[in-house]
């Protein structure tokens, strides 16, 4: 088991599948307590099953809905006693060029990627700073470092992370808690699937398939992070494909 991750109590959103599923796999190996959320109620149990992590391990949690993030950390704290690690992963990519105007699209990764985030640290932080200790962790990308064509929203959605990622480690330091941005280049999950335009969609497979790398690539990013000793704050973590350009 890895130094600094056995019994830490941490919640993951958007753990039903991708990088949430395989740090869920990594870190119940590590002897973490977990807490995880998704829309996807069927995959979490079938998950929590597969592991022996019992049925209070999940609930059902549209990241969008500010109630129900609050929900599962109260669910955890409730649970466990504490709350260690928060990992605010819940994410989507429709890309498209702007002038196709796929406004509801743009609405859904503000309201996912972004808000997504700042609901989890809302729901967090209250208990971290009680606590004097904690560990949010939030999930950027490469594309919160450079945009591409068609990718201007979604850029948008992760850099923001990032900005506000910077933001909460300069505030969170009299409390003792930590930050981490983990920005992935193109690991194989079910984000291009999020693609709605089918020309679009084409080509951004077409780049997983000659690109991708496993999402237990991502999880061992999040384990690097936690298991480090407390007073060592990883603030951000920037990988890709060795082959990848972008």
């Amino acid at each position: 088991m890895a130094q600094g991750i056995e019994d830490k109590v941490v919640v993951i959103t958007g753990a039903s599948s991708g990088l949430g599923e395989a740090t869920t796999r990594l870190l119940a190996k590590d002897g973490a307590r977990l807490v995880l959320g998704a829309r996807r109620l069927d995959r979490l149990k079938a998950l929590a099953s597969e592991l022996s992590l019992g049925q209070d391990a999940v609930l059902q949690t549209d990241v969008t809905r500010r109630d129900e993030v609050q929900r599962l950390v109260d669910h955890a704290v409730k649970t466990h006693g504490r709350i260690d690690v928060i990992l605010n992963n819940a994410g989507l990519m429709p890309h498209s060029p702007l002038e196709r105007g796929k406004v509801e699209d743009w609405d859904r990764m503000i309201d996912v990627n972004l808000k997504g985030v700042l609901y989890g640290i809302a729901a967090a932080l209250p208990y971290m700073k009680a606590q004097k200790s904690g560990h949010i962790i939030n999930v950027s990308s490469v594309a919160g470092h450079k945009v591409g064509p068609g990718g201007a929203v979604y850029a948008a959605t992760k850099h923001a992370v990032r900005v506000i990622s910077e933001g909460l480690r300069q505030e969170v330091k009299p409390y003792n808690i930590r930050s981490t941005i983990i920005s992935p280049g193109a690991v194989a999950t079910e984000l291009p699937e999020s693609v709605t335009e089918a020309d679009v969609a084409q080509g951004v497979r077409e780049l997983y398939e000659r690109w991708a790398i496993p999402a237990s690539s991502f999880a061992s990013m999040v384990a690097f992070a936690m298991s480090q000793p407390e007073e060592v704050d990883v603030n951000e973590i920037l990988f890709r494909p060795t082959r990848q350009e972008y």
